[in-house]
């Protein structure tokens, strides 16, 4: 037994391997039906899932991140069949939601199909693609409008809490007992979240290989990714990590390169008019197969920014000749005024890990094909600088983001070299409007972040839809009058902070949020 496969109304297959496999690393991508295998324990089949997507549980339920765990205990009794269903997510819920769902079988009964394949043409905003429909805080109607008709029930209870779900809460209604102070048996999610987020990118010191598609594999090299394109061409690059992981990246890079392209393989052709076959030392033997020519060398470096974790490579990897020439460094001309400088001043950078083509208009098509398909390289101005670009590989449906997108954190933003909130989230309906989704808001077009796991369309409009709550949330209080400290005390951001959010290291919630607001405020 291999696998068990689910659907319900022929809607996502979702298979149950039972062959003993592992669950895939933090950072392999998310999808609406997650990652799961199972085991019996007596006549019980335990089915333990991850890797979903962030939602809701129920419609109009409470919503839920891409941290969430689900486990679901399935009995069969004759004629009848129990799911018992307990969801974890330590993010947003503050106990595991346990749910049970009886089902009675029927021979008899016709199951209504679901392939739904219709447009997503105007379906936020009318006319604008781009809406995020939304509630500023405290502006939600809807919120009271039930007591017109349930007038006897508490509002305080309504808005949830973990002491509202046991029968203890009854005494607060009275006024008697403090719900502070109130203590019921509740439980925890098993796990913390914060692991979870870090494995998403790894800071371990260490190369890890993962394929996308077509030619594209995604390195994660001590916590940065990095996009490669591997084939007869030779190897292309978006972004070369940081200066002191360069070794391991090239390590990897080159054993990646020996086992795609230039791995011995089986004898195919036989004969001498084989027509697959050149190099024969003699009608009946194929030379080539015992010795496959080296896979070609490092051709292109794009660079996405300037930011040290994208060009700490660039000096080691340019000095790699192409038959006697440098490797080409690509990326937008304000890249090369940040590592550059005038004559007579110090650079920040080694000259040779310049770029040595540059772009200045709104995008940059790279002169041949690399690997057999067209690579284009998109200027996305005023996002985390002025400088930054996203990279499609066209034909493996493949776009390198970037600094414009991450899984494990808010934007990086800055505001002295050209940054700005409205510019990344610019960015990101540029990277929706490239994507195309394979079927219902997955699959089709692979996103690869800055930082982070692969992700996906909806993985990339999850993040957007964040960043213009935060930017809506902001501006509506700069509209108020509001000075910094007065936001950062009003936690615009609280809701998606145990998600994104910092109180330490080089970027933190503060310093995110005061990059929002000057770049916000510098508009008016």
């Amino acid at each position: 037994m291999k696998a068990y496969h689910f659907q319900f109304m022929l809607s996502l297959d979702r298979p149950i391997y039972m062959d003993g496999r592992p669950h895939p690393a933090a950072y392999a991508p998310h999808s609406w039906s997650g990652f799961s295998t199972g085991e019996w324990i007596g006549n019980t089949l335990k089915v333990t899932t991850t890797h979903l997507k962030d939602g809701y549980l129920r419609r109009g339920g409470p919503q839920t991140s891409d941290m969430l765990k689900m486990t679901e205990y399935i009995t069969r009794h004759d004629d009848i069949l129990t799911i018992v269903t307990v969801t974890e997510d330590p993010i947003y819920l503050d106990e595991p939601f346990v749910q049970s769902t009886t089902y009675m079988i029927d021979l008899n009964s016709h199951v209504a199909m679901e392939e739904c394949d219709a447009s997503a043409f105007a379906q936020n905003g009318g006319t604008d693609r781009h809406h995020v429909p939304h509630f500023l805080p405290g502006q939600n109607t809807a919120l009271t409008e039930w007591l017109k008709a349930e007038d006897w029930v508490p509002v305080e209870p309504t808005r949830g809490g973990v002491k509202t779900l046991y029968p203890e809460y009854r005494a607060t209604l009275g006024g008697s007992v403090n719900a502070a102070s109130l203590k019921v048996p509740s439980s925890r999610a098993s796990f913390a979240p914060d692991k979870s987020i870090v494995d998403q990118s790894p800071r371990d010191g260490q190369v890890h290989v993962l394929p996308v598609q077509g030619n594209i594999y995604m390195l994660v090299a001590d916590g940065t990714n990095i996009s490669v394109s591997v084939g007869e061409d030779g190897i292309a690059l978006v972004n070369t990590g940081s200066g002191q992981m360069t070794d391991k990246i090239l390590a990897a890079i080159n054993q990646l390169a020996n086992s795609v392209v230039a791995a011995p393989t089986t004898n195919k052709c036989f004969g001498a008019h084989c027509p697959e076959t050149w190099g024969w030392s003699s009608p009946y033997m194929n030379a080539v197969i015992s010795s496959p020519a080296p896979p070609k060398p490092i051709r292109q470096v794009i660079n996405t920014s300037a930011a040290p974790d994208h060009v700490g490579g660039n000096e080691k990897i340019a000095g790699l000749a192409l038959s006697g020439r440098r490797v080409s460094l690509i990326a937008h001309e304000n890249v090369l005024n940040r590592m550059s400088a005038p004559a007579g001043k110090q650079a920040p950078t080694p000259e040779r890990a310049w770029p040595t083509d540059t772009y200045f208009d709104e995008f940059y098509k790279v002169p041949s094909y690399v690997n057999g398909e067209p690579v284009i390289v998109y200027h996305e101005p005023a996002a985390n600088t002025d400088g930054d670009s996203i990279v499609l590989f066209r034909r493996s449906d493949v776009i390198a983001a970037g600094d414009i997108f991450s899984t494990v954190a808010y934007p990086v933003i800055d505001v002295e070299k050209g940054g700005s909130i409205q510019g990344v989230i610019a960015g990101l309906n540029h990277v929706l409007d490239l994507a195309v989704p394979e079927y219902r808001s997955q699959g089709g077009t692979w996103i690869i972040p800055g930082r982070g796991r692969l992700s996906d369309t909806a993985d990339v409009a999850s993040y957007r839809n964040m960043l213009v709550m935060m930017r809506d949330r902001i501006q509506d209080m700069i509209k108020k009058g509001m000075t910094l400290e007065q936001v950062r005390a009003a936690r615009p951001t609280m809701d998606f902070d145990g998600r994104y959010g910092s109180n330490t290291g080089s970027w933190t919630t503060d310093m995110f949020v005061e990059a929002v607001y000057k770049s916000l405020k510098g508009k008016e």
